[in-house]
């Protein structure tokens, strides 16, 4: 029988006990909620389906870790996406308040850490500011990525069309095609690819808003699917699994934050971190 990792099909005494064993570890999913493109319909589910898969991986074997894999965030900061309506955002301020009380539970509750597994390119800054700033005040180990930044050489040798992952492109198309292929429009592949204006991006070294009219212009499509199978699907999906897998259990990733806004930090050690 394979070991439960997903928080909603557990009862409260499962993750009771889940939470007390040494170093429990909550994953918690993060995305949003919009019109992916012409080809489909959907919140990207690659980063629930290769943390479920990573936290399967780890749960077993000698040495098994305590994961429970929390139900999906849907909402994130999507403002970008508006002009193709359907979508819904919220800013940096309610996602952050989100995040903590979160945070705050899953301290209250016992586990030891979390990791945020992003399923979407807008909450990347905001998740990167506010996991740093709740590791310290909670004292509390919180690491974020995105499954698609993972294993970057092995991710690049699946793809045909595109080189690297992008928006709706064939990696993300080939993993709904793998997960959901009733959502994927594949006779709009094609069409997809009709873009006009070109995409406009800033040049390399800047950083400023584009709205994803500007970015993806007429079809929200900023690669190229139409090379996309459910095959490619799986195979990406098993390299960001593993990669995730990796993750939760290297120690490098998962130390004490520093308390770096403790009362008389600064005059303590400077070669690493004050214990």
């Amino acid at each position: 029988m394979s070991i439960e990792v997903e928080w909603a099909r557990m009862t409260a005494p499962d993750l009771r006990g889940l939470a007390a064993r040494k170093g429990a570890l909550a994953i918690r999913l993060a995305g949003a909620a919009w019109p992916a493109s012409a080809c489909y319909h959907r919140y990207r589910a690659s980063a629930s389906a290769a943390s479920i898969a990573a936290a399967r991986l780890v749960v077993e074997g000698p040495d098994p870790v305590p994961v429970a894999v929390l139900p999906g965030l849907w909402l994130g900061l999507s403002e970008h996406h508006l002009p193709f309506g359907g979508t819904i955002s919220v800013d940096y301020a309610a996602y952050r308040a989100i995040l903590e009380s979160i945070v705050r539970s899953l301290r209250a509750l016992g586990f030891a850490r979390l990791l945020i597994v992003n399923g979407h390119g807008g909450n990347i800054d905001p998740l990167a500011v506010a996991s740093r700033e709740l590791a310290v005040a909670y004292d509390f180990p919180i690491v974020a990525t995105a499954p698609w930044f993972l294993a970057p050489a092995k991710i690049a040798a699946i793809f045909e069309s595109d080189t690297a992952p992008k928006h709706a492109c064939e990696g993300e198309t080939s993993v709904m095609m793998a997960i959901a292929k009733d959502s994927v429009k594949a006779h709009k592949l094609d069409e997809a690819m009709q873009q006009a204006p070109a995409p406009v991006h800033a040049p390399a070294g800047f950083s400023r808003f584009y709205s994803f009219s500007e970015r993806a212009p007429v079809t929200g499509t900023w690669g190229d699917p139409r090379t996309a199978t459910a095959e490619k699907g799986a195979r990406f999906l098993a390299v960001q699994a593993e990669a995730l897998a990796e993750a939760i259990r290297d120690p490098v990733l998962w130390s004490r934050p520093d308390p770096v806004w403790r009362p008389g930090r600064g005059q303590q050690t400077t070669a690493g971190k004050a214990e």
